[in-house]
């Protein structure tokens, strides 16, 4: 018994030490955000929006002076920001030769994909009906205009990568699916299989990345994905701002975007203008765009060696992410609320999902409301309720969360 018990306290101080470091890593993080204010209110929304850190405000002062004072010649400055936010997603991604096409958000990169595929000859496109918006407005769109979209059901007792993989046949131009479904942050494992379906029909695979990058390990190399085109932003767990999005295409790609801005032609001086074709250059810009907005990319390229120097890579991001999603599934699971009102899915383990924590409720807009009247930050969809604890976030806050959700469902 005194064995035990001694092994009992040892145990019990290792967590509390454990929680006072936790607690002090977040709140030494917290002093970065200070013009969000992160510590005096508790921001959960960070599936939806996570806070940008004090080096963004800067970043954006930097780019207007340099307006300022080169005038057009702001561009080479410009494009050098541009070159350090590829490299940040190129890390991300874990890619190392791959090709990164950056635009304003996903929906023109995705169109732009959409554009370059063969669809008079191949007019079947392959998805699930648990896609975010940029990609399921767009493609009923299409199919209102007679391209024949299937859609694999997303429900967790399906076996998506099983079933994207069997719709493929040789009249599917693409496959399009989330690396995390937006609703219920479930990882979608298999992806791997769908690419090597898709190589054998010649068919192109796009993963939208979105609700993965700094939150869940992607490794383009280690999941298969050398063939396949890559979507995602920073908005959400990049912290990197609006403006911030990519599209990851394979370095052999020859596909001609019938959606191409004259950026696409930088590099291509032997065919002129009116010359009889239309040339595209090498690289990434040959799903480039046109002249854009060059702050969000100050602004990024600054998140990105903020996030370098913090020592805020994935593995320690994924372990900060879920010590938090777990504190507040722990925290729901002890107010044993009625499932009528409030409920956690439980059939997929914490571990097997994304960077936030879902939570079923019909009053789901109600409680959003009544929350931030408490300070209290979420977000939601629907009937789901979306928790994003980001690693500014302490457990101080994450309790005072709890204490004010059993206030409102209460």
């Amino acid at each position: 018994m005194v064995a035990n018990s001694s092994m009992a306290r040892r145990s019990r101080n290792r967590f509390e030490r454990g929680m006072v470091g936790n607690q002090r890593e977040s709140v030494t993080l917290a002093s970065h955000y200070s013009r969000f204010r992160v510590s005096d209110r508790v921001l959960l929304t960070g599936h939806s929006h996570q806070a940008w850190p004090d080096v963004a405000f800067e970043a954006q002062q930097q780019a207007w002076l340099d307006a300022a004072e080169h005038v057009d010649d702001k561009w080479e400055r410009a494009f050098g920001r541009a070159d350090q936010v590829r490299a940040g997603y190129r890390r991300l991604l874990d890619d190392p030769d791959g090709h990164i096409a950056l635009g304003h958000n996903t929906h023109e990169l995705v169109t732009r994909f959409l554009s370059a595929l063969p669809l008079r000859d191949r007019p079947r496109l392959v998805t699930t009906d648990g896609e975010f918006h940029t990609i399921r407005r767009q493609l009923d769109r299409l199919e209102s205009e007679g391209l024949e979209i299937v859609r694999v059901s997303a429900r967790p007792d399906a076996p998506l990568a099983e079933g994207l993989a069997r719709a493929v046949d040789d009249r599917t131009a693409a496959v399009l699916v989330s690396s995390v479904l937006y609703r219920d942050a479930r990882i979608v494992d298999g992806l791997r299989d769908v690419a090597e379906a898709c190589v054998r029909v010649g068919a192109e695979l796009l993963v939208d990345a979105y609700h993965s990058l700094n939150a869940v390990p992607f490794s383009v190399v280690e999941m298969g994905l050398e063939n396949a085109f890559v979507a995602g932003g920073g908005y959400k767990y990049c912290q990197l701002g609006e403006g911030n999005c990519f599209l990851r295409f394979p370095r052999d790609c020859r596909l001609r975007p019938v959606l191409t801005g004259w950026f696409a032609e930088f590099a291509t001086r032997a065919h002129a203008p009116g010359d009889g074709g239309v040339a595209y250059a090498e690289g990434h810009l040959r799903f480039a765009g046109a002249t854009y907005d060059p702050v969000s990319h100050y602004r990024a390229a600054a998140v990105f060696a903020f996030f370098r120097e913090q020592g805020l890579g994935i593995g320690r991001l994924r372990g900060m992410s879920l010590r938090r999603i777990r504190r507040l599934a722990s925290g729901i699971d002890a107010l044993d609320l009625d499932p009528a009102v409030l409920r956690r899915d439980r059939t997929v383990p914490l571990s097997r999902r994304g960077g936030f924590l879902a939570l079923e409720s019909p009053h789901a807009a109600e409680i959003c409301s009544k929350l931030r009247v408490r300070g209290v930050h979420v977000d939601f969809r629907g009937s789901t309720l979306r928790l994003g604890p980001a690693p500014y976030v302490t457990d101080t806050q994450l309790d005072e969360a709890m204490a004010a959700l059993a206030e409102v469902v209460g």
